[in-house]
């Protein structure tokens, strides 16, 4: 599975050729990726897992999760490997050439400069957040989220003893946006002492405008509320749209901020590397460094270190090209999924969001349907705030098959619940 993604998938047959003309899958386009990608336990698809979240785990096609099912970076998988045959696994430090490999990424790739930022290594973005809610906030606190938004903010925020407050996008015919009026409304609340904002926005796919941020960090600057921008699919922009960091737009504005980064879900590293964060606030920066030399948050994981720096380094020509299979996946989506489900528009991530609402379907009833009749585990919307209700977040970094079998069973399922509607 080591051969890099060309930049369109090209029919063999019944199966996807990638790279160096194998093929991705066995016999079977569809399982045979997920069948076996890994030797260790996979999330996505371990049978326990699938009985709790979806009831069963008999013929489930798994796209639930946040990273990419694709033949990872060939030169991410050579790092490893010289890594391992070193036979040395004892400590190491954090050579500089790890942290500057994301800057001249970040500057080649989003044309943001970092000199004059502090970077951070953190084991997850999950413990950035955490860290920052300590550090910035007291018990009982109000952190805003923005519902439908990624499933773990609002936990990680009550296991803090803090208070959620929620900010709801705005939907309309042209997709979604924030609703700034009532941000500054629930920002104003002397209470308030945080917005957690996610940029690209998971599970919506909004790539947020420069003007949008801008507005987020005046709001934010005039009441005193910090802002930590989780930007870990910063990479995952699909043309003609640019991620723009909060860091680009925040000087000037007053406002206190921090983001987060690292190649987890650009290159599907969730496994291995840490995360980093990044900031221009030197209380911020302070303090994070204490809890993390308290808490020994920045312990170097040699393979982590060899697969953080290859990603940025040598990782551009593959991102080019799962980005493009992403674009393919979602044109077919749009142009085959059957009447009445619709595709929320994508500008970012590699997730769509499928909107399900004009099936009729209750929750309980939404969730059932998608995992008895049409065999797929796709993330329900519910699980991102009730105003994801009647939506489900399907992975799309998979190959073409993969996908039109995802339609497949869906149309199916549609002309069963039609026939059944009819009788």
């Amino acid at each position: 599975m080591r051969h890099e993604i060309d930049a369109v998938q090209t029919a063999a047959g019944d199966q996807v050729v990638l790279g160096d003309g194998r093929p991705d899958c066995d016999d079977d386009p569809v399982t045979g990726f997920f069948g076996d990608p890994s030797p260790g336990s996979v999330q996505a698809t371990d049978p326990t897992t699938l009985e709790r979240l979806f009831g069963h785990a008999d013929g489930l096609l798994p796209l639930w999760i946040a990273e990419p099912y694709v033949p990872l970076a060939a030169p991410i998988v050579d790092a490893l490997e010289r890594r391992a045959r070193s036979g040395w696994y004892g400590y190491e430090i954090r050579p500089p050439s790890v942290i500057e490999a994301f800057w001249r990424w970040a500057g080649a790739r989003h044309r943001w400069d970092g000199s004059d930022l502090a970077t951070e290594v953190s084991p997850s973005v999950g413990t950035s957040i955490a860290v920052l809610i300590d550090l910035v906030t007291e018990p009982g606190d109000g952190v805003i989220v923005q519902p439908p938004v990624f499933t773990d903010f609002k936990p990680i925020v009550r296991a803090s003893g803090r208070t959620v407050v929620t900010n709801p996008l705005l939907l309309g015919d042209g997709g979604y946006t924030m609703d700034l009026d009532d941000l500054t409304a629930k920002a104003a609340d002397p209470a308030t002492r945080m917005l957690i904002l996610c940029n690209p926005h998971n599970p919506v796919g909004r790539v947020w405008r420069a003007a949008e941020l801008e507005a987020v960090a005046r709001i934010c600057a005039e009441h005193d509320v910090v802002v930590v921008s989780d930007e870990i699919h910063g990479d995952l922009a699909l043309a003609p749209y640019r991620f723009v960091p909060f860091g680009e737009v925040a000087p000037g504005s007053g406002v206190r901020w921090a983001a987060t980064h690292g190649p987890l879900k650009t290159f599907g590293l969730a496994g291995v590397c840490d995360t980093l964060l990044v900031t221009g606030d030197e209380a911020i920066r302070d303090g994070f460094r204490a809890m993390s030399s308290r808490l020994h948050l920045a312990r170097n994981n040699v393979f982590g270190l060899a697969a953080f720096e290859a990603a940025y380094r040598a990782g551009g020509p593959w991102l080019e090209g799962m980005l493009e299979l992403v674009s393919g996946n979602l044109q077919l989506l749009d142009q085959e999924l059957p009447d009445p489900i619709g595709l929320m528009p994508i500008e970012g991530t590699y997730l769509a969001w499928l909107d399900l609402r004009s099936l009729g379907l209750d929750v309980p009833e939404l969730t059932r349907w998608l995992a008895d009749e049409a065999r797929l585990a796709l993330s329900p919307g519910h699980w991102f705030g009730r105003q994801g209700a009647g939506f489900a977040r399907m992975s799309i970094a998979v190959a073409r098959p993969v996908v039109a079998e995802a339609l497949d069973r869906l149309t199916a399922a549609v002309e069963r619940l039609d026939r059944r509607r009819r009788t």
